[in-house]
């Protein structure tokens, strides 16, 4: 099979390795310059989560082992409130349920070291004009040239996508939320836990702390886009300064830079997005944000689009002799899960910047996790399911609530034989 693949991000490199491995002759196009020579993120977050979906993936073509000298272990999440001691939440109830923050920039370019080593890359080609039925592709320049497959990996803001919809009947919603970030550098030295993901919630805002192995963390900062604590509204020196001593007084001792950086950095956006289809016939398909952008609060957007291209891949080799068969499956073994993930995590935003600052909440979590050390295999957190292990979204949350309702039948059926015990020893007491 000849295959182009239109994208060089996360995606992209991964699954022209693994088409490259069974032995397809895989381009991979990008719009960009080499990631390699210093561009970076292009102004999107520079630090990721790898859990146990992306370690799976990235065991798949030799490179997890490679990555160690550039992972930072996250054990858990630590809560930083003003007037109150640090919390730490563990991420699982085992020591190996971490997380692993790696800046974007240094996986980026491992991948395609990785990927380059069977498959051609071509930087500054960005696409202009598909025909999916012919399997075409045109590139800026005015060249062409002629695919079995080709892939759309090429991110939220998919050309792919749009070039295979275009004049086709296709469902596309993309919902923007109503905050943004910007990011912050926390130097090495700074007082703060390393090897967790620290959090700062407020009312107005959420300040996230990914570690670097440097000893730095990178900063993130997540707030409204319009409002009086928006960041329309925070253009001076003065209002940011006012704004942090007021909801976040912790934060200024932690970034010397913060007024500079504040002002000079580009605010990024939030974007959810579900489409469908995800392939036309045999010879386009998407994959990643591409098919299923979703926002960073659970920590699976990277998680999934590697998760993708293991599913695409063994699709390919389980329908060989049927792209178009192998392509639906694609789809529908993926989309149900994916749009589950969409909704996980805007639910999860509420969560980390409200959820952490609620004992009621705390508690319930350490419950969830006392029962899943209690009943080993039986009782699996969601956030254990979601990071930790390979379980479809869909069907973790199913599980989840069964999980629950057995739980609430339990805490009913013991209630109601406390209160007839009560009722029994208040009888015997009167006569």
């Amino acid at each position: 099979m000849k295959a182009a693949i239109v994208g060089a991000g996360l995606a992209g490199p991964l699954l022209a390795a693994l088409l490259a491995e069974r032995g397809h002759a895989v381009t991979v196009v990008d719009r960009r310059r080499d990631p390699r020579t210093g561009n970076g993120g292009e102004g999107r977050s520079v630090n990721l989560g790898i859990s146990a979906r992306g370690i799976r993936a990235l065991r798949r073509i030799g490179l997890w082992d490679d990555l160690a000298p550039h992972l930072v272990p996250m054990r858990g999440r630590v809560v930083h409130r003003p007037g109150a001691l640090p919390v730490f939440a563990p991420y699982g109830t085992d020591p190996s349920q971490v997380l692993h923050s790696i800046r974007r920039d240094v996986l980026n370019g491992m991948l395609i070291t990785r990927a380059e080593k069977r498959a051609e890359f071509r930087f500054g080609a960005a696409c202009a004009g598909l025909d999916p039925d012919g399997g075409v592709l045109i590139l800026e320049d005015g060249t062409s040239e002629r695919f079995d497959l080709v892939v759309g990996a090429d991110g939220v803001f998919s050309t792919v996508r749009g070039l295979l919809q275009r004049g086709r009947p296709a469902d596309y919603r993309q919902d923007y939320l109503e905050w943004g970030y910007k990011e912050l550098t926390i130097p090495p030295g700074a007082p703060i836990p390393h090897k967790a993901l620290n959090l700062w919630p407020g009312r107005h805002g959420l300040v996230l702390g990914h570690p670097n192995v440097d000893g730095s963390h990178t900063g993130t900062v997540f707030l409204p886009l319009r409002g009086p604590a928006g960041f329309e509204a925070l253009t001076g020196d003065h209002a940011v300064a006012a704004f942090f001593a007021e909801h976040f007084p912790q934060v200024p001792g932690l970034v010397p830079g913060l007024l500079e950086e504040f002002r000079s950095r580009p605010v990024g956006h939030l974007v959810t997005v579900r489409t469908s289809p995800w392939h036309h016939g045999g010879g386009v398909v998407l994959v990643g944000d591409a098919a299923h952008a979703v926002t960073p609060f659970y920590g699976q957007g990277m998680n999934a689009a590697l998760e993708d291209c293991l599913v695409l891949d063994a699709c390919l080799e389980r329908h060989s002799g049927d792209r178009a068969a192998a392509l639906a499956a694609y789809q529908a073994a993926r989309k149900p899960h994916t749009d589950v993930l969409a909704d996980l995590s805007e639910r999860n935003f509420a969560e980390l910047r409200d959820g952490t600052r609620s004992p009621l909440r705390l508690a319930r979590a350490r419950a969830d996790r006392e029962l899943a050390r209690l009943l080993p295999g039986r009782w699996l957190p969601l956030y254990t399911m979601v990071s930790h292990t390979a379980i479809p979204y869909a069907d973790a949350i199913a599980r989840a609530r069964r999980q629950d309702l057995a739980l609430a039948a339990t805490t009913l059926a013991a209630g109601l034989a406390a209160g007839a015990a009560a009722a029994r020893t208040l009888r015997t007491e009167q006569r």
